[in-house]
């Protein structure tokens, strides 16, 4: 078992693999590149996603990013449970990334000199290099720029893995987020016709493991490294304390619902970078679904509930037909239920009496 110190330090495998495959230039295709128009664009907090058009307009060119890893305490539920995060951009999940297959993909990681410990990035997009995780190590001050070809469409899960026993521990502290690879013409349903949607929400599914005292009460630390003890133990059992959306417990619930008109397609994008996971539309489907994120492959037909594999990213498209509030849960519905995963649309508009539910009121039964 790694001990604190050597968790504040960084992983020594990490280390080593950055040594295995230091050869490798991290800017890989600078001739291919050179001549290609750059868009540089500024990523925001989920559940929303930056601006971006959905069928290309033009030929490929190299989108920038930037990302700052922050290390911060983090409100997980409604008691004041305190999650010694790791995140990237402040946010759990870390922003969704939008791109068009045969784009670049150029990422300046940041990790400032205010944080303890040693990150990087891993696309599960990316082809070589550890998903760029072997070349993207980097120590607290420092920063570095990853580039890579978007070559297959889809969505995708990135997050931390600075190696070994680090991985896991930085994953379900927050450290995953998710890329979307559009193809060039944009979204196509089951008959090959082309699709649209109104609205995007990315909702990432996190998994916490927090460590109780002796009266059973979860416990607070200093920073992330002070945690790690314990929190592998809690880990080991394999029995999160907390699966919640977005980072909190209710944190896409009340003012913070999602929001939609009905006649509206929403394109909801659905991670979970450690644990499978079954998400359900309460009183609506998956008109087309995505189940496991590639959009080369036709999407599934009105789905009740769809399966998200760990360490995978989904894509859902829904054109609400009522007004009302939908619940959106993980369909283990313990984990929905006592654990927090589980999130509102609020959707505005007119009935459509053709559509609307006939109940008799409720009478003695009969003798």
């Amino acid at each position: 078992m790694l001990t604190r110190r050597e968790a504040l330090l960084g992983s020594v495998l990490a280390a080593a693999a950055v040594a295995t495959v230091g050869s490798i230039p991290a800017m890989a295709g600078a001739k291919e590149v050179a001549g290609l128009p750059r868009e540089k664009v500024t990523l925001v907090a989920p559940p929303f996603v930056h601006a971006h058009d959905q069928v290309a307009k033009s030929g490929p060119k190299v989108v920038e990013f930037t990302m700052t890893i922050e290390e911060k305490p983090m409100v997980i539920d409604a008691d004041g449970t305190q999650l010694n995060a790791m995140t990237y951009n402040g946010s759990i999940p870390g922003p969704l990334m939008v791109v068009h297959e045969g784009d670049y993909v150029e990422l300046t990681l940041i990790n400032p000199d205010t944080n303890t410990l040693a990150h990087n990035i891993d696309f599960h997009a990316a082809t070589g290099g550890l998903g760029g995780g072997a070349l993207t190590l980097v120590n607290p001050g420092e920063q570095t720029t990853l580039r890579f070809k978007a070559t297959r469409s889809g969505t995708f899960v990135y997050h931390c893995a600075p190696g070994g026993p680090m991985i896991p521990w930085h994953v379900v502290s927050g450290m995953n987020g998710a890329i979307m690879i559009l193809p060039r013409d944009g979204l196509k349903d089951d008959k090959g016709k082309p699709v649209r949607y109104d609205h995007i929400y990315y909702i990432g599914e996190s998994d916490f493991y927090i460590p109780c005292d002796e009266q059973g009460k979860f416990k607070k630390y200093d920073s992330a490294g002070d945690n790690y003890d314990d929190t592998v133990k809690v880990m080991r059992g394999l029995i999160p304390t907390h699966v919640v959306f977005n980072g909190k417990a209710g944190s896409l619930t009340g003012e913070n619902a999602m929001k939609a008109k009905v006649g509206e397609t929403v394109l909801i994008v659905h991670s979970q970078a450690n644990r499978d996971t079954r998400p359900h539309l309460i009183g609506g489907h998956g008109d087309h679904v995505w189940e496991q994120g590639k959009f080369a492959n036709p999407p599934a037909r009105d789905l009740e509930t769809w399966f998200i594999r760990g360490g995978s990213a989904g894509a859902a498209l829904y054109t609400f037909l009522q007004p009302g509030v939908y619940a959106y849960v993980n369909h283990n519905l313990i984990e929905a239920v006592e654990l927090g995963a589980t999130a509102h649309f609020t959707v505005d508009g007119s009935w459509d009496d053709d559509l609307m539910m006939q109940v008799e009121a409720p009478r003695a039964i009969a003798s």
